[in-house]
């Protein structure tokens, strides 16, 4: 019986045609490879992945930019778009975190030992920084709960009773071991220093650089509550660099490994700065001139509940708590501390009984009026803390 070769050349033209797709994409997928072990795993990587299978189906077999099937996709549905991609390309890495550089903020390691630190500039010399000024304080209790001297801004459905809120909170000391910790879960939030002075930013009114952030504030606070004799925690860690997302998921997970390390910690105190602008849109700085002891930037403490459907069922003591602060604060500094605000979201003060987010200032103030404020309200919580465990 006689075969059949009439097939054999066209079969080898194809099978010749796929090796020479083969050795394309292979040289492609390899190109910038220094060894072969670097090829190797650069054609691993292509032709294991499952990305490379629907940029197949997508026609997308050359790209080597990282962008994603779904983004290759909405490119191919627009000329103008698809002859800019090298530009998309360059804002998707600049926009997209990488996971190593936040590795350390993912996992934070508690510290080994109370901190005592010694602040970073140890003088305030408050230097205008040309930030507008203002001193907002309430005119009349109209849209507030007043609860003694503290005015309270309930954005909650919660009905308040004032004469409750001014009962004994149920955070103390505890005896032995820290009792405070200080953590910021927007660290990089920034202030406005004098002009001249050089910022390197990561942001809008962000830096990593902690001399001109709330961690300057939380490195004040914690000296002062050292100086009291109160054993504190300070962590420096930027929950919200490089990604800003999932910063109170990464802060709350230090926290719980804080308290589990530290049981004897009663009080969190989770430090930021506020960021204001006035009807046209033009930023400024909230301040109290304090004779004596200089300009410092005004207070808020800001109370979260159970408001949001999450669990927080003592949400009410951190209420207490802050009430007796401001009762304190206002007391001797009338004009420092703005109204309390009670809301909805939980900002992981579920934690403790004796949890509160403190707001130093706005990104108008200037790093030493935000010191002098974390100074001052660390000097008078360590009093009212001191006398509720008498």
């Amino acid at each position: 019986m006689k075969k059949n070769t009439a097939g054999i050349p066209l079969c080898r033209r194809i099978l010749a045609l796929l090796a020479a797709f083969c050795t394309l994409w292979a040289a492609a997928v390899t190109a910038g490879s220094s060894t072969f072990t670097a090829a190797a795993a650069a054609l691993r990587t292509r032709a294991s992945s499952p990305l490379t299978a629907l940029r197949w189906e997508l026609g997308d077999l050359w790209g080597d930019d990282d962008l994603s099937a779904a983004a290759v996709l909405a490119l191919g549905e627009s000329p103008l778009l698809l002859s800019a991609r090298e530009e998309v390309s360059q804002l998707w890495s600049s926009e997209t975190p990488d996971s190593s550089a936040g590795s350390s903020a993912s996992e934070p390691t508690p510290a080994a030992t109370p901190v005592t630190e010694t602040p970073q500039e140890t003088g305030l010399d408050f230097t205008d920084n040309g930030v507008p000024a203002r001193t907002l304080v309430p005119k009349d209790a109209s849209g507030y709960t007043v609860a003694g001297k503290a005015y309270i801004s309930n954005s909650t459905s919660h009905k308040l009773d004032p004469q409750a809120l001014t009962d004994t909170f149920d955070a103390e000391f505890s005896g032995d071991g820290p009792q405070i910790l200080i953590l910021h879960t927007h660290g990089s939030e920034a202030y406005t220093p004098p002009k001249g002075v050089s910022v390197v930013y990561t942001g809008d009114h962000r830096t990593t650089d902690t001399r001109y952030s709330v961690v300057r504030v939380g490195d004040e606070m914690a000296q002062v509550f050292a100086d009291e004799g109160i054993s504190v925690l300070h962590d420096r860690t930027l929950y919200d660099y490089p990604s800003y997302e999932g910063a109170y998921d990464r802060s709350l997970a230090a926290i719980r490994s804080y308290l589990t390390e530290y049981p004897s910690l009663r009080f969190i105190l989770d430090v930021h700065r506020d960021a204001i602008e006035d009807t046209q849109g033009n930023e400024y700085k909230v301040v109290d001139a304090l004779a004596g002891e200089g300009t410092a930037a005004q207070l808020t403490l800001v109370v979260g509940s159970d408001g949001s459907g999450k669990p927080h069922p003592n949400w009410q003591e951190n209420l207490k708590l802050a009430v007796a602060l401001q009762e304190n604060l206002l007391t001797k500094y009338p004009n420092l501390m703005r109204p309390i605000l009670l809301r909805n979201s939980r900002y992981n003060q579920h934690a403790t009984t004796g949890s509160l987010l403190v707001e130093v200032g706005a990104a108008g103030n200037s790093p030493d009026e935000a010191a002098l404020a974390g100074r001052l309200f660390a000097r008078q919580m360590a009093e009212v803390l001191e006398a509720r465990s008498k």
